[in-house]
C-alpha cells in the first residue's frame, strides 16, 4: 500500500514534475496552459504531471471558466523535510561514531 509519503517522493522523482512544482512555488498560481508554455512538453502531459503532484498534495487546483488554475500546497513537502531531518540526525550519529573510534585508535 503506497503512502502520502511515499506519493510525495514519487512526484517530486520527476524532473519535470520538480520543475513545474518549483515554477508554481517562485512565480504563484498559474493555468495550465501558462504552465505548459514553458514546460517543454505537451498540455496533456502537463495535466498528467499535474494530476501526480495533486494526488501528492503538492498543488490545489481551481476551476474558474473553462481554465484550470494551479497553486502550490508547500505544507505537503513536510513529510520530506521530516525525513530529511532523520536522516540527517542519523549520519550525524554515525560520523560522531566514527569520529569518536578514530581518536580512540589515535591514543
Amino acid at each position: 500500500m503506497e503512502t502520502q509519503t511515499d506519493l510525495l517522493f514519487r512526484a517530486l522523482a520527476d524532473p519535470t514534475r520538480r520543475a513545474l512544482f518549483e515554477r508554481l512555488c517562485r512565480e504563484g498560481e498559474q493555468t495550465v496552459g501558462a504552465l505548459t508554455a514553458t514546460a517543454g512538453v505537451s498540455q496533456p502531459a502537463v495535466s498528467k504531471h499535474l494530476a501526480a503532484l495533486k494526488a501528492a498534495g503538492l498543488v490545489a487546483d481551481r476551476h474558474e471558466g473553462r481554465q484550470t488554475h494551479y497553486s502550490p500546497r508547500t505544507a505537503a513537502l513536510g513529510p520530506l523535510a521530516d525525513w530529511t531531518r532523520e536522516m540527517a540526525r542519523f549520519w550525524e550519529g554515525r560520523f560522531d561514531a566514527l569520529e569518536d573510534l578514530l581518536s580512540r585508535m589515535d591514543q
